[in-house]
């Protein structure tokens, strides 16, 4: 029965694998067909000719040299943005006592249960108010905190002992020593992983970029595969060409820091 479970299980999580991965492997494959093969019925697995100049073309759509800054810059300040207000955050409802802490703790809980669809036109609105549309300001300010984040990282920093914390006070240490000298050494793990996990979010959105702005110019990588489409339909062997460049670099940063990445989800103890 042992035998039986275990190759039951392997070939279950190959099929799911499978499954996983197929959507990505013909995204690739069809990088390289032609318009006619990459819209035939039954689909086309493989291209008859492997057809390099679709990455050339694809570049040439749009200016997608200009959409990788922007996707850089947004995602990068964004990224640090998000591990300062979660360290500091995550460092008040762990080692600070102060009243209503548990409230507001339970708060912050209940707004993770706020799907983000609700809150982005409220977002919106106050974006438009202040003038900000169509600025860097608008693409970045909405994404500096996250609440997700700070409850990851405080989930980590419970671990961390509640001696080291006194011990620095009685020492003379203010609480922003304590957190540049001793937490975030500490917490360089979790902090690595929220880095990673952030930017990839980062370097992924859609809608938020395409909701506050207007020019091109300030449009980011998600929001340039859009320019594929034209009125005689939509060039989906170029989008998918572009679609291959966009995601090589998030790829090859999850390949190279998994390890770390699977190390602090572990250790922080969130799962999901």
């Amino acid at each position: 029965m042992k035998k039986i479970s275990s190759v039951l299980s392997k070939t279950f999580i190959v099929l799911m694998a499978i499954i996983t991965l197929f959507p990505f492997v013909y995204m690739i494959l069809s990088s390289f067909m032609t318009y006619q093969e990459a819209t035939s019925i039954p689909p086309t697995l493989f291209p008859e000719k492997f057809q390099w100049s679709n990455f050339e073309l694809a570049m040439e759509q749009a200016p997608f040299v200009r959409y990788f800054f922007n996707t850089i810059f947004v995602s990068g300040i964004s990224t640090i943005g998000t591990l300062i207000t979660s360290i500091l955050g995550g460092f008040a409802l762990v080692k600070l006592e102060f009243k209503y802490k548990n409230i507001l703790i339970l708060i912050m809980a209940a707004l993770l249960m706020v799907p983000y669809e609700v809150t982005i036109f409220t977002n919106y609105q106050t974006i438009a108010q202040l003038g900000l549309l169509d600025t860097y300001t608008a693409l970045i300010v909405p994404s500096l905190a996250s609440i997700f984040y700070i409850f990851y990282l405080k989930e980590y920093l419970t671990s961390i002992p509640i001696s080291y914390y006194k011990a620095a006070k009685v020492d003379g240490c203010s609480d922003l020593d304590f957190i540049r000298r001793i937490l975030v050494p500490l917490a360089k793990p979790a902090l690595f992983t929220m880095g990673i996990l952030s930017f990839i979010s980062g370097w992924n959105s859609f809608l938020w970029p395409i909701l506050v702005t207007n020019s091109k110019e300030m449009r980011l990588l998600s929001n340039g595969l859009s320019s594929f489409a034209t009125e005689s339909g939509t060039n989906v062997h170029l989008q998918m060409a572009a679609s291959t460049i966009a995601i090589v670099p998030i790829l090859i940063l999850y390949l190279v820091f998994r390890k770390q990445i699977i190390r602090g989800v572990v250790k922080s103890g969130v799962k999901g």
